[in-house]
């Protein structure tokens, strides 16, 4: 659903890639992230490691969505814009949700994805409440005019310290983290809750590129799956990050 509303947005855009190139190399690196459940003990020596499957996935993709323009040919004009398309919606939408399995896949699995959903739908939350009451000055007009500073600073604030309270309580015990230790989890949140305002703001760029103002209108009042995405798709990689270098735990 999700690349049905990328291809619509990109139509929109005079873009018009080879749609079944775009489904198909959207859910290629969200399978091949998959990969190591197929083992019972992943091998820790294995030179592809976990990581390696996701790119190896979006590489394919790429393939696929070149072949679908080879075959497509006709004439010069609008083969690299298409192509372009295609790669930017394979990245954005099937590359992002392979983090999110990544993260999945990791020891602390559960925990770390749960925790970029809370802590993301923790500052939006934020943002929408602070930003309605005590919102004056835009954050980013021509991209999201209903988006202020004080919501930003609101929805930042709201996250840091009910995900890092929340968070390093649930922990308590596990993976060297105790309910005291609150620094780790207070930079996480951070770092989360930045990089979901990035990704709101990212899909706000692609609707006003395309001249929409939802994704879809699948869910009335919230707008597409894109729109229920966006904070999460940025973000995910920098949550992986932050799990996999230990800033939470050996």
């Amino acid at each position: 659903m999700a690349t049905q509303e990328m291809l619509a947005l990109l139509r929109a855009g005079g873009r018009t890639p080879v749609e079944w190139t775009v489904y198909v190399g959207t859910l290629l690196p969200v399978l091949a992230s998959a990969v190591p459940i197929l083992w019972k003990q992943y091998p820790t020596d294995c030179p592809i490691g976990r990581l390696g499957w996701l790119a190896c996935g979006f590489a394919a993709g790429l393939v696929v969505a070149v072949l679908g323009e080879m075959i497509r040919y006709l004439q010069p004009g609008q083969t690299i814009s298409n192509l372009g398309a295609a790669a930017l919606s394979i990245l954005y939408v099937g590359g992002m949700i392979g983090f999110l399995l990544q993260l999945r896949l990791m020891p602390a699995g559960m925990i770390a994805l749960l925790s970029l959903i809370i802590i993301v739908k923790l500052s939006d939350t934020g943002q929408y409440f602070v930003g309605h009451r005590f919102g004056r000055q835009k954050l980013a007009p021509l991209l999201s005019p209903g988006k202020t500073r004080e919501g930003a600073f609101g929805g930042i604030a709201f996250a840091v310290v009910v995900g890092s309270l929340v968070f390093s309580f649930l922990m308590n015990g596990k993976m060297g983290i105790m309910p005291s230790n609150l620094l780790p989890w207070m930079v996480y949140s951070l770092v989360i809750s930045l990089a979901g305002i990035v990704g709101d703001l990212a899909e706000s760029l692609l609707k006003r590129d395309a001249g929409v103002k939802d994704s879809s209108n699948w869910l009335p009042g919230f707008g597409g799956v894109l729109d229920l995405l966006d904070s999460l798709l940025l973000a995910a990689p920098l949550a992986y990050v932050c799990w996999i270098g230990g800033l939470l735990g050996p």
